[in-house]
């Protein structure tokens, strides 16, 4: 019977641990599972602010199975010698699709002049269609790639951008240096969903922003240090950029008196854009356990050199 460790902060341990024994059930796996490092453990069910950051306590460990689509948090951590799968929810996946779609088409029909509006103005001024606005996407991963085919669907006119060449029916993909700045020139919405790791920490940069159509939007729903806050900021004064919508930051909760609170053109949403549910993940880590024991390869696994 494998012992499975849930390696949460306290107040997500019984969400988890409810889902997670129906979800082995359904799969037809006993296994026990527990909150503390203490006899063999085969698995870690494992967020990167749990308690536990030291594996190699765990001698007998198989593999850990991160609750986070981010593993920026736990795949450097010089302890970890086992594989690592990054959570790939579809509920994280539905999550992510509707935020980024909400906020392109807020934005693509510029819905803030209408709900804000004290002076009473009467603005007849009709959007474009969508077909006739870009939106680009960096990040062509599990939730890029449903993003990108959710606007698609909406006839905009989507580019979308990846470290290795893809390959999506009705997107236009760009890989590589060239590939990122023609992304960019096109991107009147823009939209980031890139791991953070060294090749993409600070990525959108005073250069890269002044890139973009002016006046173009921001959504960010990556992580917040794919860009250069001070960069951005500086944008959003001399209207290179129109508006930054902000899910993720470098310090998080964000601190009340960061500028990005108070300034008329960033939208600041609380780290909401994709949450992991026990629900609809816990099948996921169900799975990835079974397939182990029964001796085949995990899905959703890190490329450690990588970083995602």
């Amino acid at each position: 019977m494998p012992r499975i460790l849930l390696n949460l902060p306290p107040d997500r341990i019984d969400p988890w641990r409810t889902a997670l024994a129906r979800a082995l059930a359904g799969a037809g796996i006993a296994a026990e599972l527990v909150t503390a490092p203490q006899g063999a453990i085969d698995y870690v069910v494992h967020a990167p602010d749990g308690p536990l950051q030291d594996f190699a306590a765990l001698p007998g460990l198989r593999a850990v199975l991160n609750t986070w689509a981010g593993v920026e948090g736990v795949v450097n951590n010089p302890t970890l010698k086992v594989p690592l799968a990054r959570m790939v929810d579809p509920g994280l996946t539905e999550g992510m699709v509707e935020y980024v779609t909400g906020h392109v088409l807020r934005h693509h029909l510029g819905m803030d002049r209408h709900i804000v509006n004290p002076a009473r103005e009467w603005r007849h001024e009709p959007p474009p269609l969508a077909r006739e606005r870009g939106v680009g996407i960096l990040g062509l991963g599990v939730l890029g790639t449903a993003c990108a085919r959710a606007l698609a669907a909406l006839n905009f006119r989507v580019t979308g951008w990846s470290r290795r060449p893809r390959d999506l029916a009705g997107i236009d993909c760009r890989a590589g240096a060239e590939g990122l700045a023609a992304t960019l020139a096109r991107a009147e919405i823009l939209v980031l969903l890139l791991p953070l790791t060294p090749a993409t920490g600070n990525l959108i940069d005073a250069r890269r922003l002044g890139l973009l159509p002016r006046g173009a939007c921001i959504i960010n729903a990556g992580r917040g240090q794919l860009i250069d806050d001070a960069a951005l900021l500086e944008a959003l004064d001399s209207g290179q950029v129109g508006h930054a919508t902000l899910d993720v930051f470098r310090i998080e909760p964000l601190p009340p008196d960061h500028p990005f609170w108070s300034h008329p053109r960033v939208t600041v949403t609380p780290h909401v854009a994709a949450e992991t549910r026990p629900a609809s993940a816990a099948p996921v880590i169900a799975e990835n356990i079974r397939r182990d024991l029964a001796g085949l390869p995990l899905r959703h696994l890190v490329d450690r050199e990588a970083g995602y």
